[in-house]
């Protein structure tokens, strides 16, 4: 009998992880300083096209459109906008449509992590474009589809394996948002979130690598310091989380309000008789008549957001910058042009906090618009962690981090009890792909071989013919009846091979096929399983040879039959699991008395 050699190093280990992940973490670099420069050679595009769509003159000033003299002819600024991001998409690349984030997540699931080189192009002039012409989007999709393009198309030039693309796609997003925020531990936790579907060392630590490589690169490229500084707070009183409830909760239910706002939109546009190369033209009309009514909605609004830390803005004025802020940039949203939602709903969610503040009695103005940025950020795109520390990092703002995380909390709440998908993931199921963010720890990984193993293994010996091994089977009340495989032992019981139901048919087929030994009409070439192994290796292992069951031996002797696996101790695991989740136990009080 010849036994497949097994690997067998770590088989205990806390992590599985191998010294690729050092070569990965050098190509994570490249990618991380790639991610810098072409995160500020867009916010240089944007205040490019910024200052030619509205001032007439060629400068990278950094400028808002809110300031413009153009009067009524503003409107037409976001409509041709909109006509050069629909004749881009129609033909250049239909993939710049849209937000970025869920466009990266359709290249991990439906393309295998890859990437167009045109798309690393065309998204961010694309972007560009339509921020500088007023879109009221942010930076921050765009650049991420754009690091994630440039990740997937470095794994695709040396030909890495279909994760490792996926690892520098997210090593490339989270490289750009790194670089335009100066957040990378946001960054890193946001490709955790919502790109690579794991939490693994061989992972986790090339998209880190990357982070803070382009977080490091952007003190020089884009300025130190926190992109949005706020005023420091004093650590928080015990009142002000029962306020950050209170605000997390209402930021979640406008959370699910911007969402269905943003896809009631979307599906508009869709019953429009036109080509939906037009649209982005026609959401832009919009764009320009609400910037008419309040000229701040306009462009990415940075500047907005410090505004409202700063506690600049108050009263009726937020309210109306809430509304029109939300009604201008989900209809533009829907209408399938290119911008990013992050920075549009920390606008959103700061409005939100500003015009609550004064009727919450704790804290100021800045703590609020900190806790309604997050909540409405965290709640909307399901990432919490990530929304709970990029507010920090953005403000620098430490002590405010227990009502952050209690606001963002809440908001999530909400929004996972009430909508079955993220503004994120939403358009993904709508194109027939369903997303599960539920990470846990698979209970093949947890259990043993030898926890779910038949110990009491049924063999036939090696001399057997194939006519004897048919007739005890076709009486139906042998053990060996009730299986698919058997394992086959020689005359001192070392285990020789293995026979399965489709090789006794095979050989009931032939001529002479009767008159075999049972050895020669099964294999020799066995696969086998270890008692001390993890379950998931052995049915990883069932699954590269196509076979559904394995012999289980003594790691010492593998030739010492101690074990059968089949497909039923795999579903022993996962019901221990299920049991784990359903059965509830009595208690204490009643087990007391029962032992009375």
């Amino acid at each position: 009998m010849k036994v497949r050699p097994q690997d067998t190093q770590n088989l205990l280990a806390d992590f599985t992880m191998t010294r690729g992940v050092i070569g990965m973490s050098l190509l994570a670099l490249f990618i991380g300083v790639i991610g810098a420069v072409v995160a500020y050679m867009l916010v240089q595009l944007i205040s490019l096209f910024t200052n030619l769509a509205y001032y007439q003159r060629f400068s990278f000033a950094n400028v808002t459109p809110a300031g413009n003299h153009m009067g009524v002819w503003a409107v037409a600024v976001p409509v041709v906008g909109g006509l050069i991001v629909g004749l881009m998409a129609r033909y250049g690349s239909e993939k710049i449509r849209g937000h970025g984030i869920p466009e990266a997540l359709e290249a991990i699931l439906i393309s295998g992590s890859r990437m167009e080189p045109r798309v690393a192009v065309l998204k961010p002039v694309s972007s560009a474009i339509a921020i500088g012409t007023g879109g009221p989007f942010g930076a921050e999709g765009p650049i991420i589809m754009t690091g994630g393009a440039i990740g997937s198309l470095i794994a695709q030039f040396i030909r890495l394996t279909s994760m490792e693309r996926r690892i520098l796609l997210s090593a490339g997003a989270a490289a750009g948002m790194a670089a335009i925020f100066g957040a990378p531990v946001a960054a890193v936790l946001l490709a955790i979130e919502l790109l690579l579907f794991e939490w693994k060392p061989r992972s986790f630590i090339p998209v880190a690598v990357a982070a803070v490589t382009a977080g490091a690169l952007r003190v020089y490229l884009l300025g130190p310091g926190p992109v949005f500084a706020a005023l420091p707070h004093a650590p928080l009183a015990p009142g002000a989380l029962v306020g950050a409830l209170g605000l997390g909760l209402v930021g979640g239910i406008l959370s699910g309000v911007l969402t269905w706002a943003v896809y009631a939109f979307d599906d508009l546009f869709d019953k429009l008789p036109i080509h939906w190369m037009w649209w982005p033209a026609i959401g832009g009309l919009f764009v320009g008549v609400g910037g008419l009514i309040d000229p701040r909605v306009l462009g990415v609004g940075y500047d907005l957001i410090r505004s409202l830390l700063q506690g600049n803005l108050v009263g009726g004025l937020v309210l109306g910058l809430l509304v029109t802020k939300a009604l201008v940039w989900a209809l533009a949203l829907g209408s399938g042009t290119s911008g990013g939602v992050l920075a549009p709903l920390l606008i959103i969610g700061g409005a939100l906090g500003a015009f609550l503040s004064p009727w919450i009695p704790f804290g100021d103005s800045s703590l609020w618009v900190m806790v309604g940025m997050t909540a409405v950020m965290g709640g909307t795109m399901r990432a919490p962690f990530t929304a709970t520390i990029f507010a920090l990092e953005v403000t620098h703002d430490l002590n405010v981090l227990p009502a952050l995380l209690v606001g963002c909390l809440a908001a999530y709440a909400v929004t996972v009890l009430w909508l079955r998908r993220s503004i994120l993931t939403e358009k993904v199921a709508r194109r027939g792909h369903h997303l599960a963010y539920e990470y846990s720890v698979d209970p093949l990984d947890l259990a043993r071989v030898s926890e779910v193993m038949d110990r009491d293994t049924v063999t036939v010996p090696a001399s057997m013919t194939v006519a004897e091994l048919s007739a005890i089977v076709g009486k139906g009340d042998s053990p060996l009846a009730r299986r698919q495989g058997t394992p086959i032992v020689d005359d001192d019981g070392k285990l020789s091979g293995i026979i399965t139901r489709g090789d006794l048919l095979k050989a009931l087929g032939k001529p002479d096929g009767t008159s075999q030994t049972v050895l020669q009409a099964g294999t020799s070439q066995l696969a086998v399983a270890y008692p001390d192994e993890p379950l998931r290796t052995a049915v990883e292992r069932m699954l590269r040879r196509g076979v559904g069951r394995l012999p289980v031996v003594s790691r010492d002797d593998p030739q010492h039959l101690v074990g059968y696996l089949g497909r039923t101790g795999v579903m022993e695991a996962r019901q221990r699991s299920m049991q784990d989740e359903d059965l509830r136990e009595q208690s204490w009080q009643l087990r007391r008395n029962g032992h009375a």
